[in-house]
C-alpha cells in the first residue's frame, strides 16, 4: 500500500496535474481538451496524463481516433483512508464558528 500512496501522493504534488483532476471532475475530455487550458505543449500534458494513468487516478480510452481520459475517483480512496487518521485534521464546521461569532462579538452599533 505505501507504494501505492506514494505514487498517488507524487502524481498530486504537481500543480499542473491537480489541474487536470479538477478538469475531469466535470465530465470525461478528449486529451486535446484537456491540454486546451495550458500553456504548454500536448506531449508536455501527455507526460502528465501518463503519470496521472500510473497513478490510477485517470483512465484514458481510445474512441475512434480520439483519446479520452476519465476521472477515477476510487484512487483517492487509499489516500483519503490514510490521510483521515490523524484526527486533528478534522473539517471546520463553518456553521457552529459562525454561531459562536454572533453571540461572542457585538452587533455593529452596540460598540
Amino acid at each position: 500500500m505505501s507504494n501505492d500512496l506514494d505514487t498517488v501522493f507524487a502524481a498530486l504534488a504537481d500543480p499542473t496535474r491537480r489541474a487536470i483532476l479538477a478538469l475531469l471532475l466535470e465530465d470525461d475530455m478528449a486529451v486535446t481538451d484537456v491540454a486546451e487550458p495550458f500553456e504548454m505543449s500536448l506531449a508536455a500534458i501527455s507526460k502528465h496524463l501518463v503519470i496521472l494513468t500510473k497513478a490510477g487516478l485517470i483512465s484514458q480510452e481510445k474512441r475512434g481516433r480520439v483519446k479520452w481520459c476519465k476521472l477515477e475517483p476510487d484512487a483517492l480512496r487509499a489516500a483519503s483512508v490514510w490521510m483521515q487518521g490523524f484526527g486533528q485534521f478534522e473539517p471546520v464546521n463553518l456553521d457552529a464558528f459562525e454561531r459562536f461569532l454572533e453571540a461572542e462579538l457585538p452587533k455593529s452599533g452596540e460598540a
